[in-house]
This record gives C-alpha cells, sequence and structure tokens, in this order.
C-alpha cells in the first residue's frame, strides 16, 4: 500500500476541517514542529506563516507531507510513521496493509484518544472513518473497503520489546510533560526532556519485580481473582530524584500505577510517624509505654487492639517499634494526640489521616509515592522534598523552559530523624524486617514493614543514605495474598534483592 497516499487523503481531510475553522495548514505545523515553540502570539504566527511560504518555495506538497508524517505525533510515545509502523504493528511504514495505515492515519488527529493501545474501539472507529475518506476519494472501491473494515487488529511492539525498562516512569513523565506545556506542545515534538531515572537502578528494579511476582505467584492465594501486582519507587533523599518507578506487573497489560494512583492502608508502615511525633514532643527511643492491656475508648465501645507480636503490658518505644507491637502504637498516639500525629503526617507529606485510634494500625490511605517520599524525610535529615522526575526541559534551541525547583523545607529536626533512623535500623536488623539480612543484605539500612488486615497488602519501606525505596505487593481488588502473608515474607524479600 502507498503509506504516503493513505496519509495524505486522511490528513488533508481532517486538516480541511480544522482549517475552515482557522487552524494551521500541515506546512504550518511542520514549520512550528520543526523551528517554532507553540506559544500563541502574533509574532509566533507570522513566523510561522513566512516559514511555511519557505517550505512550499523549496519543497514539493508530497515532499512537505513525508517530513510532517516523520515528526506527528501518533501516541504512545510515538513519534513518525516509521516509529508508529514498528511500536503499532512491528512492522516498517512500508510494509503495512491498507487497515494499518488507514489506523495509523487516524491517530494524528487526537493520539492521546485514539491509541489502540488506550481504546481499542475509538482507534478501529477512527480507521473506518479513513476508510471511507478513501473511497469517497476515489482511492478504493466498496470491495476493498469493506475487506479492510474488517480486518483484525493485531498489535506488535517491536520497537520497544528489547526496552522493556522505564515505561511507568515514561509515562509519570509524559503526563508531567502535558500537566506543564498542554498536548500540542509536547506531541509535535522538539522538547528534548531530561529525566531523573537511572536506568541501572530501573533495569534492577523492573528485574526483581519480576522475579519476586513470579516466585508469589506459586505461593499466592488460590481463591483470589486477577493477577497479583506489585509497585517500587526509589528516591534519592538528597534531592527528592526519583530513580526508578514501577506502578504494576505489566505496564502493556494495564497503564494504571499502582504506585502513583493506588491508595491503600499502609499498615504498620504508618507507626514511625507516630513515634516520629512522640520524639518531636518529648519522648525518647527509651522511654517506656505502658498500660498496653487497658482499652481505648472509641466511638464503638471499648477496644483492646489485636497483637501478634507480643503479650506485655509494658516496653520501651525502641522495642515497641523493632517487633511492631499494635497495643503501644495505639497507646503512643493517646498520649501524643490523634490530632498531633494528623498534623505530623501531613507536614512529613504521607497525606490526610483520619482522626481515629485505629490511625495508629495505619487506617488511613496513602499511596506508595508518598509513603515513601514521607520515609525520605529520615534519610534526608528532617528535610521534605517534592519528588523529581524531571531534571529540565529545553526547546529545539536550547532554550531552557523548566528547570526542577528543588526546593525542600526542614519539616521535623535533624535530631528526630537522626533517632527515628536509628530506630528503623532496629527494625532491619533485629526486628520484622530481619529478613532482608538472611537474605544477604548488608549495607547499614532502616525501614518499616507494613500488613494490613486479612494480608491484603504488605508493604516495605527502607533506605540507605542513598537510596529510599517502597514497595507495595497487593490485588487490585483488595484480596488476601496468601495465608500468612506477612509483609516479611512477601515485600521484604522484594525490597531486599532490588537494593
Amino acid at each position: 500500500v502507498d503509506v504516503i497516499r493513505v496519509f495524505g487523503a486522511a490528513v488533508a481531510n481532517f486538516r480541511r476541517g480544522e482549517r475552515a475553522q482557522g487552524g494551521s495548514t500541515i506546512t504550518q505545523q511542520l514549520a512550528r514542529m520543526s523551528f517554532l515553540s507553540t506559544e500563541k502570539t502574533y509574532t509566533r504566527k507570522a513566523q510561522e506563516a513566512l516559514l511555511a511560504a519557505m517550505i512550499e518555495r523549496d519543497y514539493s506538497k508530497e515532499q512537505i507531507l513525508e517530513l510532517y508524517l516523520n515528526r506527528v505525533y501518533f501516541g504512545a510515545g510515538l513519534y513518525g510513521a516509521e516509529a508508529a509502523a514498528l511500536g503499532y504493528f512491528g512492522k516498517h511504514a512500508s510494509e503495512l496493509t491498507l487497515p494499518e495505515a488507514a489506523l495509523l492515519a487516524g491517530l494524528v488527529k487526537a493520539p492521546s484518544n485514539y491509541a489502540p493501545t488506550s481504546n481499542m474501539d475509538r482507534a478501529v472507529q477512527r480507521r473506518n472513518v479513513v476508510l471511507d475518506v478513501m473511497r469517497d476519494a476515489g482511492m478504493i472501491d466498496a470491495k476493498e473497503l469493506a475487506a479492510a473494515k474488517s480486518a483484525h487488529v493485531a498489535l506488535n511492539d517491536a520497537l520497544r520489546k528489547d526496552e522493556p525498562y522505564g515505561r511507568y516512569f515514561k509515562e509519570a513523565a509524559r503526563l508531567e510533560l502535558v500537566s506543564r506545556f498542554g498536548e500540542e506542545r509536547v506531541y509535535e515534538g522538539g522538547l528534548k526532556v531530561y529525566t531523573t531515572i537511572d536506568l541501572d537502578v530501573q533495569r534492577a528494579a523492573d528485574e526483581e519485580v519480576k522475579k519476586a511476582l513470579a516466585a508469589l505467584d506459586r505461593r499466592r492465594s488460590k481463591t483470589a481473582v486477577g493477577q497479583l501486582q506489585a509497585a517500587l519507587v526509589a528516591i534519592d533523599p538528597r534531592s527528592g530524584e526519583v530513580r526508578a518507578l514501577i506502578g504494576g506487573r505489566d505496564f502493556k497489560d494495564s497503564n494504571y500505577n499502582r504506585a502513583l494512583q493506588a491508595k491503600r492502608q499502609p499498615g504498620s508502615a504508618f507507626k514511625p510517624f507516630v513515634y516520629a511525633a512522640a520524639l518531636e514532643a518529648g519522648y525518647t527511643p527509651a522511654s517506656v509505654i505502658d498500660r498496653l492491656w487497658e482499652p481505648v475508648d472509641t466511638v464503638q465501645g471499648a477496644w483492646v487492639p489485636e497483637d501478634d507480636h507480643s503479650t506485655a503490658d509494658a516496653m520501651t518505644m525502641r522495642t515497641a517499634l523493632k517487633t511492631s507491637s499494635n497495643r503501644a502504637a495505639v497507646r503512643m498516639l493517646q498520649n501524643v494526640g490523634i490530632r498531633k500525629a494528623v498534623d505530623y503526617a501531613k507536614r512529613v507529606g504521607v497525606g490526610t489521616m483520619p482522626s481515629v485510634p485505629s490511625l495508629a494500625l495505619g487506617a488511613g490511605e496513602v499511596t506508595l509515592e508518598s509513603l515513601t517520599t514521607a520515609y525520605s524525610v529520615f534519610a534526608a535529615g528532617g528535610l521534605r522534598r517534592q519528588p523529581v522526575y524531571i531534571k529540565r526541559v529545553e526547546d529545539q534551541s536550547g532554550q531552557t523552559l523548566f528547570e526542577a525547583p528543588y526546593l525542600s523545607d526542614q519539616v521535623i529536626s535533624p535530631q528526630a530523624a537522626y533517632l527515628m533512623t536509628n530506630m528503623l535500623a532496629d527494625v532491619v536488623n533485629h526486628g520484622t524486617a530481619y529478613g532482608a539480612r538472611q537474605q544477604g543484605f548488608k549495607l547499614p539500612a532502616a525501614g518499616k514493614t507494613g500488613t494490613t488486615n486479612e494480608y491484603r497488602d504488605a508493604w516495605f519501606v527502607g533506605y540507605t543514605p542513598r537510596l529510599v525505596s517502597g514497595v507495595w505487593v497487593g490485588f487490585d481488588q483488595p484480596q488476601t495474598i496468601m495465608g500468612g502473608g506477612y509483609a516479611a515474607q512477601v515485600a521484604v524479600p522484594l525490597w531486599a534483592g532490588f537494593m
């Protein structure tokens, strides 16, 4: 099939409608993509018109269309017809069939809406519109039209199958770009984007998540519905730069980012923030928490938290965190004050949490990114830094359009951050995360496990001075991961293997 003719018929038809409404010609868009920004000013429009006239003077219509198709955005991170053909169908543009070429041609008008990787039904409907345009233009007959419309769409990403790493990170960066600059500016190309990803770290994360899920699949609950998922975030606490991001089992199956979008209860992984608030209130790691069996008043009545880790009636704060005592955490929350703990959690970046006694056990909901960012405060000496995915963006001339501000706030004292790290190191060295040491992880580290009711979520957030990483394992619809599926057995091995 003559790909240029197919694209030309479709694009010319769509652009004709836009021109009637005051839109740009293909040549003007080519000029903008190649030489200009999308800033909406009279000066830019004048420059665009002048450049378009020069292009039309020096190039034929077919050459202009070919240049345009080599630059235009086709969705899914694919720029140019050749990349789109390889990325969607696993073949060169010259090898496309009529229905395949028509499908790609239909993406140009609104690639985010019609990309077959995000909505196949819309992509096929758009393809059929292109085929109708070709029939009306006399390029194909009724028989060819019917055959092309009935053709099955078989996707095959040959372009990126050898680069499987970092798909969730790239999508997070793309969404940030669109939010900052708008779809038109991003998709017309020309931007140079410098991200914070560390490819070696990302590769290790992807490989370890794949390995961990394969092992967990053999032990998972047989009655649970759906695939077991995992997410991972790795942040440099010294800058807030995100080094690796995984939002799920397989980006091709689901681009839903469980690290950024899913809000789940963190279980005992929230306890460090109760004890950090206590440190700021004057308690020390040696402070004794007593009356552990005394009921706590709630709106539902008297409550004594269940506790699998200890039957003691008193213990130090250090021991309480190391053993993940539920009763001690709830008692300390009462001592500090629920309101203060809620404010503290918001200050360090966990988010808005409910003012209830069970907050100490992780009753609120968090994202993995927000929880990992909050732990970064301990690793960074009390400084809170926003996660950074994009360091800098330049236009085609090298002018800086955006630069990450790298802002930081001293949200807790350096002393409290140091003591929390010291206490959390006990969790790794002698407590619920000791499995990391048994697995062979030897670097100095601190962190905390979290398991929710009925073993529905398994968390571990841990850190070294240079890297804070959080992992979550669970199902999209909360279900038991496995019997006895504590985070120590589910999340800690994944974290240790990655770090």
